[in-house]
């Protein structure tokens, strides 16, 4: 039921009962509102069967109507300590300052992403949040055949091309009640490669992918050209293993969930001579991460500081690459309660503290205070710069 109906539901039961009033003087009285369950977490369909809603959250009682806000999840769940689990961070932080109701879908395969979001726009919900770049198909079909559903994509915007348009270029229909969430987390990591540069003792780094999608790519985008410039700046020859960005040819799992494929891949690494690893491919990082505690190699987390989400790695954790899709989801239900639309396109950036990099925690002391300061002046530079441009060579 619309919200326009909804006031004509009420304004109709306000006129019933002051004739009611009229005709009776025996006082009437109405039920109290009844709060909804507390969230549980269950698992999405693995067939393509309409899924079920789940953990639906109590709403306060500040805003007279509730808006309801729903996420499907890419695969990896809702708990993967990296980049499902960031954007629901998100949803939880709208739940307690904004007082609206959330839920989530897991999405177990590619084939539940259809059916998870068309589960949530028969729900009821107001605004319906895909996380990840493999959801833009299905996507970009959904908020055309159901609109005026307010969508938004982390990972993904329309542009003139597919999902979202045809060959000539002309969108499939009007995207303005869907947002794109996006980051440019080439800048973080830029950081994370020119640091990690700088701690090598082997003169070796390495990174790897979980699929070869632009949002991985990115970061070992700017790890590597990272590398390059703290080669370029102090003279010397660090070599970043794992990713050509001039190319696009690298290493990749194949997957987001395989923590064996993980500690492979980051042993094959340090065999090669890589004492410090970016593996950008979520929970099968966790596998990486394993393997350099027992190699004595370091690791960059990724999406979520990685001292919180896995502390038991702390000891070699040299930092992670942030990418606060928690903030970017906050600020589009903000929007949606605020001005009942989504908003336009998000990017976020290190100017905007859409993009960052974890503090050292545990490793601090080891960082030299040279390098250190040299960071945060490459991060100010990089600001005021207005993004990595400058300090890419032409062929970058």
């Amino acid at each position: 039921m619309t919200r326009r109906r909804l006031a004509l539901v009420a304004l109709l039961a306000v006129f019933g009962l002051v004739v009611a009033a009229c005709g009776d003087d025996a006082a009437t009285t109405t039920a109290a509102p009844t709060t909804t369950a507390a969230p549980t977490t269950t698992e999405a369909p693995t067939t393509t069967e309409a899924p079920t809603t789940t953990a639906v959250v109590t709403t306060t009682t500040a805003a007279p109507v509730a808006y309801k806000i729903c996420q499907v999840t890419d695969v990896g769940g809702i708990d993967d300590k990296s980049f499902n689990e960031t954007a629901w961070n998100g949803m939880l932080l709208a739940r307690d300052q904004l007082g609206v109701e959330i839920a989530f879908l897991e999405s177990q395969a590619a084939t539940d992403y259809r059916p998870n979001i068309e589960s949530f726009v028969n729900g009821g919900c107001d605004l319906i949040i895909t996380v990840g770049f493999l959801l833009a198909a299905d996507t970009a079909l959904a908020a055309c055949d159901f609109s005026p559903q307010m969508f938004a994509i982390i990972d993904q915007a329309p542009y003139p091309g597919a999902p979202w348009a045809n060959d000539a270029g002309e969108y499939n229909c009007d995207y303005s009640h869907l947002r794109g969430l996006t980051f440019a987390t080439d800048e973080a990591a830029f950081l994370a490669g020119y640091l990690s540069a700088g701690m090598s003792t082997s003169g070796v780094v390495g990174t790897f992918g979980g699929i070869n999608i632009p949002p991985v790519t990115v970061f070992m985008d700017g790890f590597v050209k990272g590398v390059r410039y703290y080669n370029e700046m102090n003279g010397t020859a660090v070599q970043a293993l794992g990713w050509n960005p001039d190319d696009g040819t690298g290493l990749f799992t194949g997957n987001f969930e395989s923590l064996d494929d993980g500690r492979a891949f980051a042993e094959n690494l340090n065999d090669e001579g890589a004492d410090i690893i970016l593996p950008v491919a979520g929970p099968v990082g966790l596998g990486s991460a394993a393997a350099c505690v027992d190699r004595g190699c370091l690791i960059i987390g990724v999406d979520a500081d990685w001292y919180d989400t896995a502390p038991e790695f702390g000891g070699i954790l040299l930092t992670s690459i942030l990418k606060n899709m928690d903030v970017a989801v906050l600020n589009t239900v903000t929007n949606v309660v605020n001005l009942g639309a989504v908003g336009n396109l998000y990017v976020g950036t290190l100017a905007n503290d859409g993009v960052g990099l974890a503090p050292y925690h545990d490793l601090a002391a080891s960082v030299p205070a040279e390098l250190a300061a040299a960071v945060e002046q490459l991060k100010a530079d990089i600001i005021a710069a207005g993004g990595l441009a400058a300090f890419l060579t032409p062929s970058e």
